[in-house]
Formats: structure tokens, C-alpha cells, sequence
């Protein structure tokens, strides 16, 4: 899997959002996205996910073209700004409507990846009455369950303890050995950079600079 973005610009009024995004995105690599609110990364990880078409230029997903050939990514997982579910349902009467929809897990995954971001699926505490960590750990199972190709999480990291912070490392790094393309946001450089493979720093909608993450430096 490859996303290729070609000099994708976003104009809202007339001001950009983003101006000339060139970037290649590939499967098995954890791509970081850096810079301070208003530069652009969750209108980049909205435009990829086909949420946001862009004023200008073209998202091609395999070889397939947003807003062309597909309306959506056809294997994706997201997490983008505060996750939002039912408030009178449990976790897992949530996550179990969301995967009724495609019909590509059983029940029994969708406790196993409950289970797995440290939630119990057996609590019949609903939604509403969930704590900020666990309703980030609730959507970062979302995100993950159908194990899709590509994975979106903006944020991750909100709300996470320092053990949620430590399960999330051990969930990225799963999902990348299994050949998923993800592209993280977080607010903390040296988490984000201990996360990614690669990091692109965006500045007022544009790629101001790019590092590559040595091995040794990032998560093993």
C-alpha cells in the first residue's frame, strides 16, 4: 500500500489551510506529522482519510483516486481529534456496532482489541460514564480493530497515562510489523519522534522540514 499526495493545497475563504503538500506515504513505515495547532496535520490526516477534499491537487491510494475513483480509503482505521461513540451503550456494545457495519471481525476480536488497549470488555459501565483515558483508549480500539491497512491516529497520546502511553508504543509497532501504513500526530516531540520512522514538520499549512528517524532511535 502507498499514498501518494501531489501537490494537494486546501482553501477555505482565502486563506490556505494547506498550500503544496508532496509527500509519499508507505505501508510497514510509521509516519510522524509535527508542528503547533493551526499548522495543518488534522486537515492533512482528514484529506487522506477523504473526509476533506482538497482545493487542489490529488491523493492517490494504491492506484486508486480520492474523490475519483473511491470516496474513501477502502481499508482504514482513524483516529482524529476527541473520539466520539454512544453515550448509553458500553465499549463493547459501541465497537460492536461499528464492526456489524463491514462484518470483517466476530465478536471475540472485538473483545480481543478491548482487551488489548487495557479495557475490560465486560464492564457494562456506558460510554458517558468513561474517564478521558478510557474513551481514548476506546477509539484508539476503533481505530485499530478491523486491522486496516491504513491507520490514522491524531493525538494518540491525549489523555493516555504513562501505561496507556506504553500500550499505544506496543500497538503501533504490532500494526507496523504486520504492514500497516500510519501516519501519528502528538504534541510531544520526543514521544512522536521514540514513535516514527520519519517526521514531516509542517509550519502555516506547508512541509517546512522532513527528518528521517535512525533505527536505533525509534521503537524496535
Amino acid at each position: 500500500m502507498k499514498i501518494e499526495i501531489n501537490n494537494v493545497s486546501k482553501k477555505m475563504k482565502k486563506d490556505y489551510i494547506l498550500k503544496n503538500i508532496d509527500l509519499t506515504l508507505n505501508s510497514g513505515v510509521i509516519t510522524g506529522f509535527s508542528g503547533i495547532n493551526g499548522s495543518g496535520k488534522t486537515m492533512l490526516m482528514r484529506m487522506i482519510a477523504g473526509l476533506i477534499k482538497p482545493s487542489e491537487g490529488t491523493i492517490i491510494i494504491g492506484d486508486k483516486q480520492l474523490w475519483k475513483d473511491i470516496s474513501f480509503p477502502q481499508s482504514i482505521g482513524i483516529l482524529i481529534e476527541n473520539p466520539a461513540f454512544l453515550d448509553s451503550y458500553s465499549g463493547l456494545e459501541n465497537l460492536w456496532m461499528i464492526a456489524s457495519i463491514n462484518k470483517r471481525i466476530d465478536k471475540n476480536q472485538v473483545r480481543e482489541v478491548i482487551s488489548s488497549v487495557g479495557l475490560n470488555p465486560d464492564d457494562k459501565k456506558k460510554y458517558k460514564k468513561y474517564s478521558l483515558g478510557m474513551k481514548q483508549r476506546l477509539g484508539i480500539a476503533a481505530a485499530l480493530m478491523e486491522k486496516p491497512e491504513i491507520i490514522l491516529l491524531d493525538e494518540p497520546t491525549n489523555a493516555l497515562d504513562s501505561s496507556g502511553i506504553e500500550m499505544l508504543k506496543k500497538l503501533i509497532i504490532n500494526e507496523r510489523s504486520r504492514g500497516a501504513l500510519i501516519v501519528i500526530s502528538c504534541h510531544d516531540a520526543n514521544i512522536l519522534k521514540e514513535l516514527s520512522d520519519e517526521v514531516y514538520y509542517l509550519k502555516e499549512g506547508s512541509i517546512s522540514d522532513y527528518q528521517k528517524i535512525k533505527k536505533e532511535d525509534g521503537i524496535k
